[in-house]
């Protein structure tokens, strides 16, 4: 959530900000905002000058009384009742003026970094660099649908039968490729001093507003109803609420976390042959790293977190690309994003695997995430997190891209962790 004080004080740019992420409303709400406060600042006032005279009447009813004039004392008091109640009347208007602008600011994106380029879809975002070999296949080479069938790793039919589609059952080495890369993506990220938590996979509304889930997405996220619980779309939503209401030592940042968690996305309206497969589930797992970084600083984390994911692309041999995200086609909360895509040979098209992102304080003015300086100031810190790796489309690139006449080899650097080197 953007910073009141900000709006305030720089309402020109927040505007043309908020044009590069296509925002259409953003005069219209940040004017209102503005003028809201504008309102609530006169309440404020009207309301300490009541207080201020009700305290000045009750010295003077108490010296009154100590005088014996009861009468004058007891007008007096009759006038004190009058500023109560107009006092009461403040408050409640103060309050409902405090909800409609927390009503408006919940529905405005964060600001885009100034680097982030113009646009309006995935064609308008940046192509970075791009990195490895892309393989070239035998004649009769399969898309991994039809692998992964072939070879009995992974059952659609099976998982439409047991929920619904979007929800597949990994078999034999399709199951153990699976608990492969996610030790494999932990212990990398471990390697590398983050520590990790196992979160739940359920968490309430306080956590789904903290990192920008709601009121945003909740169409998107599955509701358990009878406990008003969502079911997680990213372990980014407990990992970072882990740090709500919480207010950090200076040295104690950066702090690093990463967790293993199956995800849920309803990913309503998605239809088409892109996602067909393991392109796009309802239920899928993922490696997150989350860093509580200082605001210095962020943007040079982001960028190490960006070059760790390559890295791990580039130990499964993976071909891939890294994109700076145009403003059209960033998440609600980022200030900037890189995705990271891997080649699927059989396919012949980009698979997005990662997205590294920096919230700068839109999450933890929400989070309440907070740090001491070293002259004792409370200031918000800054939030990062990135997919380290999400698995389906990563199985997809392992399966299309290692295929070979009779089998599907594997990675060197997984053999450790699946026991085999073939799928056959």
């Amino acid at each position: 959530m953007l910073q009141l004080n900000y709006i305030r004080d720089h309402k020109e740019d927040v505007l043309k900000r908020l044009a590069i992420k296509n925002f259409k409303d953003a005069d219209s709400i940040i004017t209102t905002v503005i003028d809201l406060d504008n309102n609530r600042k006169t309440a404020q006032k009207q309301g300490d000058d009541i207080k201020a005279e009700a305290n000045v009447l009750a010295r003077q009813i108490g010296e009154l009384m100590k005088t014996g004039k009861k009468q004058e004392a007891e007008e007096m008091k009759l006038k004190t009742a009058e500023l109560k109640n107009t006092e009461k009347v403040l408050d409640e208007k103060l309050k409902k003026i405090e909800d409609d602008i927390h009503k408006l600011l919940v529905t405005v994106p964060n600001l885009p970094h100034v680097s982030v380029p113009l646009g309006k879809t995935p064609e308008d975002n940046e192509v970075l660099r791009e990195e490895g070999t892309k393989p070239t296949l035998y004649n009769g080479a399969k898309p991994h649908w039809e692998l992964t069938t072939q070879y009995n790793i992974i059952d659609f039919e099976l998982g439409v039968k047991l929920t619904s589609a979007g929800f597949p059952v990994y078999k034999g080495k399709g199951a153990r490729l699976q608990r492969a890369l996610i030790n494999f993506f932990l212990d990398r990220a471990t390697a590398q001093g983050y520590m990790e938590v196992q979160p739940p996979i359920l968490v309430n509304e306080d956590s789904g507003y903290g990192t920008g889930q709601l009121p945003d997405k909740e169409g998107q996220m599955y509701h358990v109803g009878i406990d008003n619980l969502y079911l997680i779309p990213t372990a980014e939503v407990p990992i970072t609420n882990i740090y709500r209401d919480v207010i950090l030592k200076e040295s104690d940042l950066p702090v690093k976390n990463c967790g293993y968690t199956p995800c849920f996305r309803r990913e309503a309206g998605s239809y088409g042959k892109d996602v067909r497969g393991l392109n796009r589930l309802h239920q899928f797992d993922k490696v997150e790293i989350v860093q509580i970084a200082h605001p210095t600083k962020s943007y040079e984390t982001l960028e190490v977190m960006r070059d760790y994911v390559a890295g791990l692309l580039k130990e499964l041999e993976l071909p891939y690309r890294i994109l700076k995200l145009c403003g059209g086609d960033m998440s609600f909360g980022s200030a900037l994003t890189y995705d990271l895509e891997v080649w699927s040979a059989a396919q012949e098209r980009w698979l997005e695997v990662s997205s590294v992102s920096n919230f700068e304080t839109f999450q933890t003015n929400r989070l309440k995430c907070r740090y001491k300086d070293e002259k004792g100031k409370t200031q918000l810190a800054h939030s990062l997190n990135g997919s380290a790796l999400a698995l389906p489309r990563i199985v997809a690139a392992l399966l299309e891209n290692n295929q070979v006449e009779g089998g599907v080899m594997i990675p060197k650097v997984l053999v450790p962790y699946c026991g085999f080197d073939r799928i056959n």
